[in-house]
């Protein structure tokens, strides 16, 4: 298992202040333009197109079923990335959450304009550090999908009650809502794939897969600006937690 990364220097990007103001924009934004649903994050990579390709592999190979897996969205910003699933196939219940209320109601607010076929997802306010999660959100979700959250969430100066950086902990948080062989799917312009291993590869946790992106070569070392990796729970430890 490689060892925990270094941590990054905090900035604006980690405050919810920060969060609130740019969904405040964008929820206003919205209002007098409907087609303006605001920032799709890592559109640039294609990312979400790249994920949902990866997510459909999955349900080829019968690891997943476009009927009943059930997604939960940590950060979901505009709710896009759940909105694009909905529109890709996938029928299963579907919950996105935000620790930023406006996030939220943006979200709200483009699941109505959208109407027929996504009445049933979910989008609630909760933060997945701070907060115990309700029955709905701990009873173990197919799959687990953070895109860019983990990026904010390294950027916070905020410490837990151990006195860590929250980062730290963000992997124990994020675990229990993982059903038992369930995956968490995870995007990130911050980290290496080496480095995302290290915070999240071993344990409760083990690497299944990632996303290819087209890669560039720096200083004799292959990479990509954005990476994507998968990880499911380990079912024996799983068990052995409830025992």
């Amino acid at each position: 298992m490689p060892p925990p990364p270094t941590h990054l220097s905090p900035s604006s990007l980690g405050q919810k202040s920060h969060w609130d103001a740019a969904y405040t924009t964008e929820l206003s934004n919205f209002s007098t333009n409907a087609a303006d649903v605001g920032t799709i994050w890592f559109s640039d990579a294609c990312a979400e197109e790249r994920m949902l390709s990866f997510l459909s592999g999955l349900s080829d190979s019968g690891a997943l079923d476009q009927e009943t897996t059930r997604f939960l969205d940590l950060g979901t910003g505009n709710g896009h990335m759940l909105f694009a699933l909905r529109e890709d196939g996938w029928r299963g219940a579907m919950v996105g959450v935000d620790y930023s209320g406006k996030s939220v109601e943006l979200a709200r607010g483009i699941q109505r304009r959208k109407g027929e076929g996504y009445e049933d997802l979910r989008f609630e306010e909760w933060d997945v550090l701070a907060q115990a999660a309700s029955p709905m959100l701990a009873e173990g979700w197919d799959v687990v999908l953070d895109k860019g959250t983990f990026d904010a969430v390294c950027l916070s100066n905020e410490v837990d009650a151990r006195g860590r950086r929250v980062c730290e902990g963000y992997k124990e948080r994020v675990v229990p809502l993982i059903a038992p062989g369930g995956r968490f799917l995870i995007t990130s312009c911050n980290w290496t794939e080496e480095e995302l291993k290290g915070w999240f590869d071993g344990g409760e946790l083990g690497f299944v897969g990632k996303v290819k992106y087209p890669s560039f070569t720096f200083g004799g070392r292959e990479g990509s600006s954005v990476v994507t990796l998968c990880f499911q729970r380990n079912d024996t430890t799983a068990a052995e937690s409830r025992t």
